[in-house]
């Protein structure tokens, strides 16, 4: 008997000390300490999702209590009712400004306290032990963004009238511009003369060395050749891009431009189209680079589009081959067309390179040949006439400049 005794003291003993154990655990969980506390009421005017008992409480961001109780307002079913127990020395004023906070992402919430004036009054000293939140100060943002849409929806149904109206004048306004589409275009493309805009404004454009070249020499060739600067015409001493609008009529195409005045950009495209024939060493647009060499001059007489009809560009070129001594080798008239395959300022860049292509691969073939063929002695060059069709080769008057 006295054993069993002994065991059954044992058992109470240690039935009490877990007791013990739970109920100093529990105090710690709803007191928060041992400290003295405070007790204040906090009244909603709206729903507060996540709140619940345990609940942090906050005041400047530091956390002071937890709340112990959260109920229904039986008297007002749209209050809620929150009990917090806060530290004693938390300086909660009858003006502090209560709020609730998101706590990370699992939906709960704190309840944050936070301002106050130094000289308001304690809401413990006072007696008023209850501090009231603003309206729809639980409300999270999905709440609020359902509630926004609601009004939208408010504002379309009050103004149904008004909106339709406004979509039929709009569609009214788009038949119109359709309609006169034509006219907007010449308007806009007015401004943009004016203006000097336009996609095509500011591209720069350059010419193309001629292809498929005969086959280089096998030994170096016994002339030497200097391409200086080509003469021109006055229209056509520009980096404009001219177009012929009508026989005897010359006009600056707006907008795009040759990247440097054509003679000097003939002139590169002449040299470099005999280097890539494999005349490098033979041919240089320096007058001295070679004392003693032939010239190759070039005066450019045509060289635009003809815009009356189908567009189609022209290129008339005077090449003559002179002596070291200034006598006429030779002089040939060069000539060439390529229709454009549109209107557009880049389609006419490609008829006049394609023009221009088929005159410096003729002025490579002539050149090379008559300058293989048996050279005038010098001795004699000063009796060797100039070609009479040269100068009296019939070409047409310069045009009249009525657009640079």
């Amino acid at each position: 008997m006295e054993t069993r005794a002994r065991y059954a003291l044992i058992g109470f003993f240690i039935l009490a000390v877990f007791g013990a154990g739970f109920g100093f655990v529990y105090w710690l969980e709803s007191k928060g300490g041992f400290g003295e506390r405070e007790t204040y009421r906090i009244q909603f005017e709206s729903s507060v999702p996540g709140l619940y008992v345990g609940s942090a409480v906050l005041f400047n961001g530091i956390r002071v209590g937890e709340v112990t109780s959260v109920s229904l307002n039986p008297a007002q079913p749209q209050q809620v009712l929150a009990t917090i127990s806060v530290m004693k020395d938390t300086p909660i004023r009858e003006d502090t400004f209560v709020n609730v906070e998101q706590q990370g992402l699992t939906g709960g919430v704190a309840v944050t306290l936070t301002g106050g004036k130094s000289n308001a009054p304690l809401a413990a000293e006072t007696g008023v032990a209850t501090l009231v939140a603003p309206a729809n100060v639980g409300r999270d943002w999905t709440q609020s963004a359902r509630d926004a849409f609601q009004q939208v929806e408010q504002i379309l149904d009050e103004n149904q009238t008004s909106f339709k109206e406004s979509i039929e004048n709009i569609e009214a306004f788009t038949d119109a511009l359709a309609r006169n589409s034509d006219k907007v275009d010449g308007i806009l493309a007015g401004i943009e003369r004016m203006t000097g805009g336009g996609k095509a404004a500011g591209l720069l454009y350059s010419l193309k060395p001629a292809k498929d070249l005969p086959p280089a020499p096998k030994t170096p060739p016994s002339w030497k050749l200097t391409v200086p600067e080509p003469t021109t015409l006055l229209a056509l001493n520009t980096d404009k891009i001219m177009t012929r609008p009508a026989p005897g009529e010359s006009l600056a195409l707006e907008g795009p431009r040759w990247n440097d005045s054509l003679p000097i950009l003939v002139q590169a495209k002449l040299v470099e189209t005999f280097e890539n024939a494999g005349y490098s060493n033979d041919i240089t647009r320096t007058l001295g680079d070679f004392p003693d060499s032939d010239q190759l001059t070039i005066d450019i007489r045509r060289f635009d589009i003809s815009t009356s009809g189908d567009p189609e560009a022209t290129v008339v070129v005077l090449a003559k081959l002179q002596g070291p001594d200034g006598s006429i080798i030779e002089s040939k008239k060069f000539e060439a067309t390529a229709t454009a395959k549109g209107a557009e300022p880049r389609d006419y860049v490609e008829a006049l390179r394609g023009a221009f292509e088929v005159v410096a691969h003729d002025i490579l073939e002539w050149t090379t040949k008559t300058l293989a063929a048996a050279p005038v002695p010098a001795d004699d060059a000063a009796s060797v006439d100039p070609p009479a069709d040269f100068e009296d080769m019939a070409m047409p008057p310069e045009p009249d400049v009525t657009a640079q």
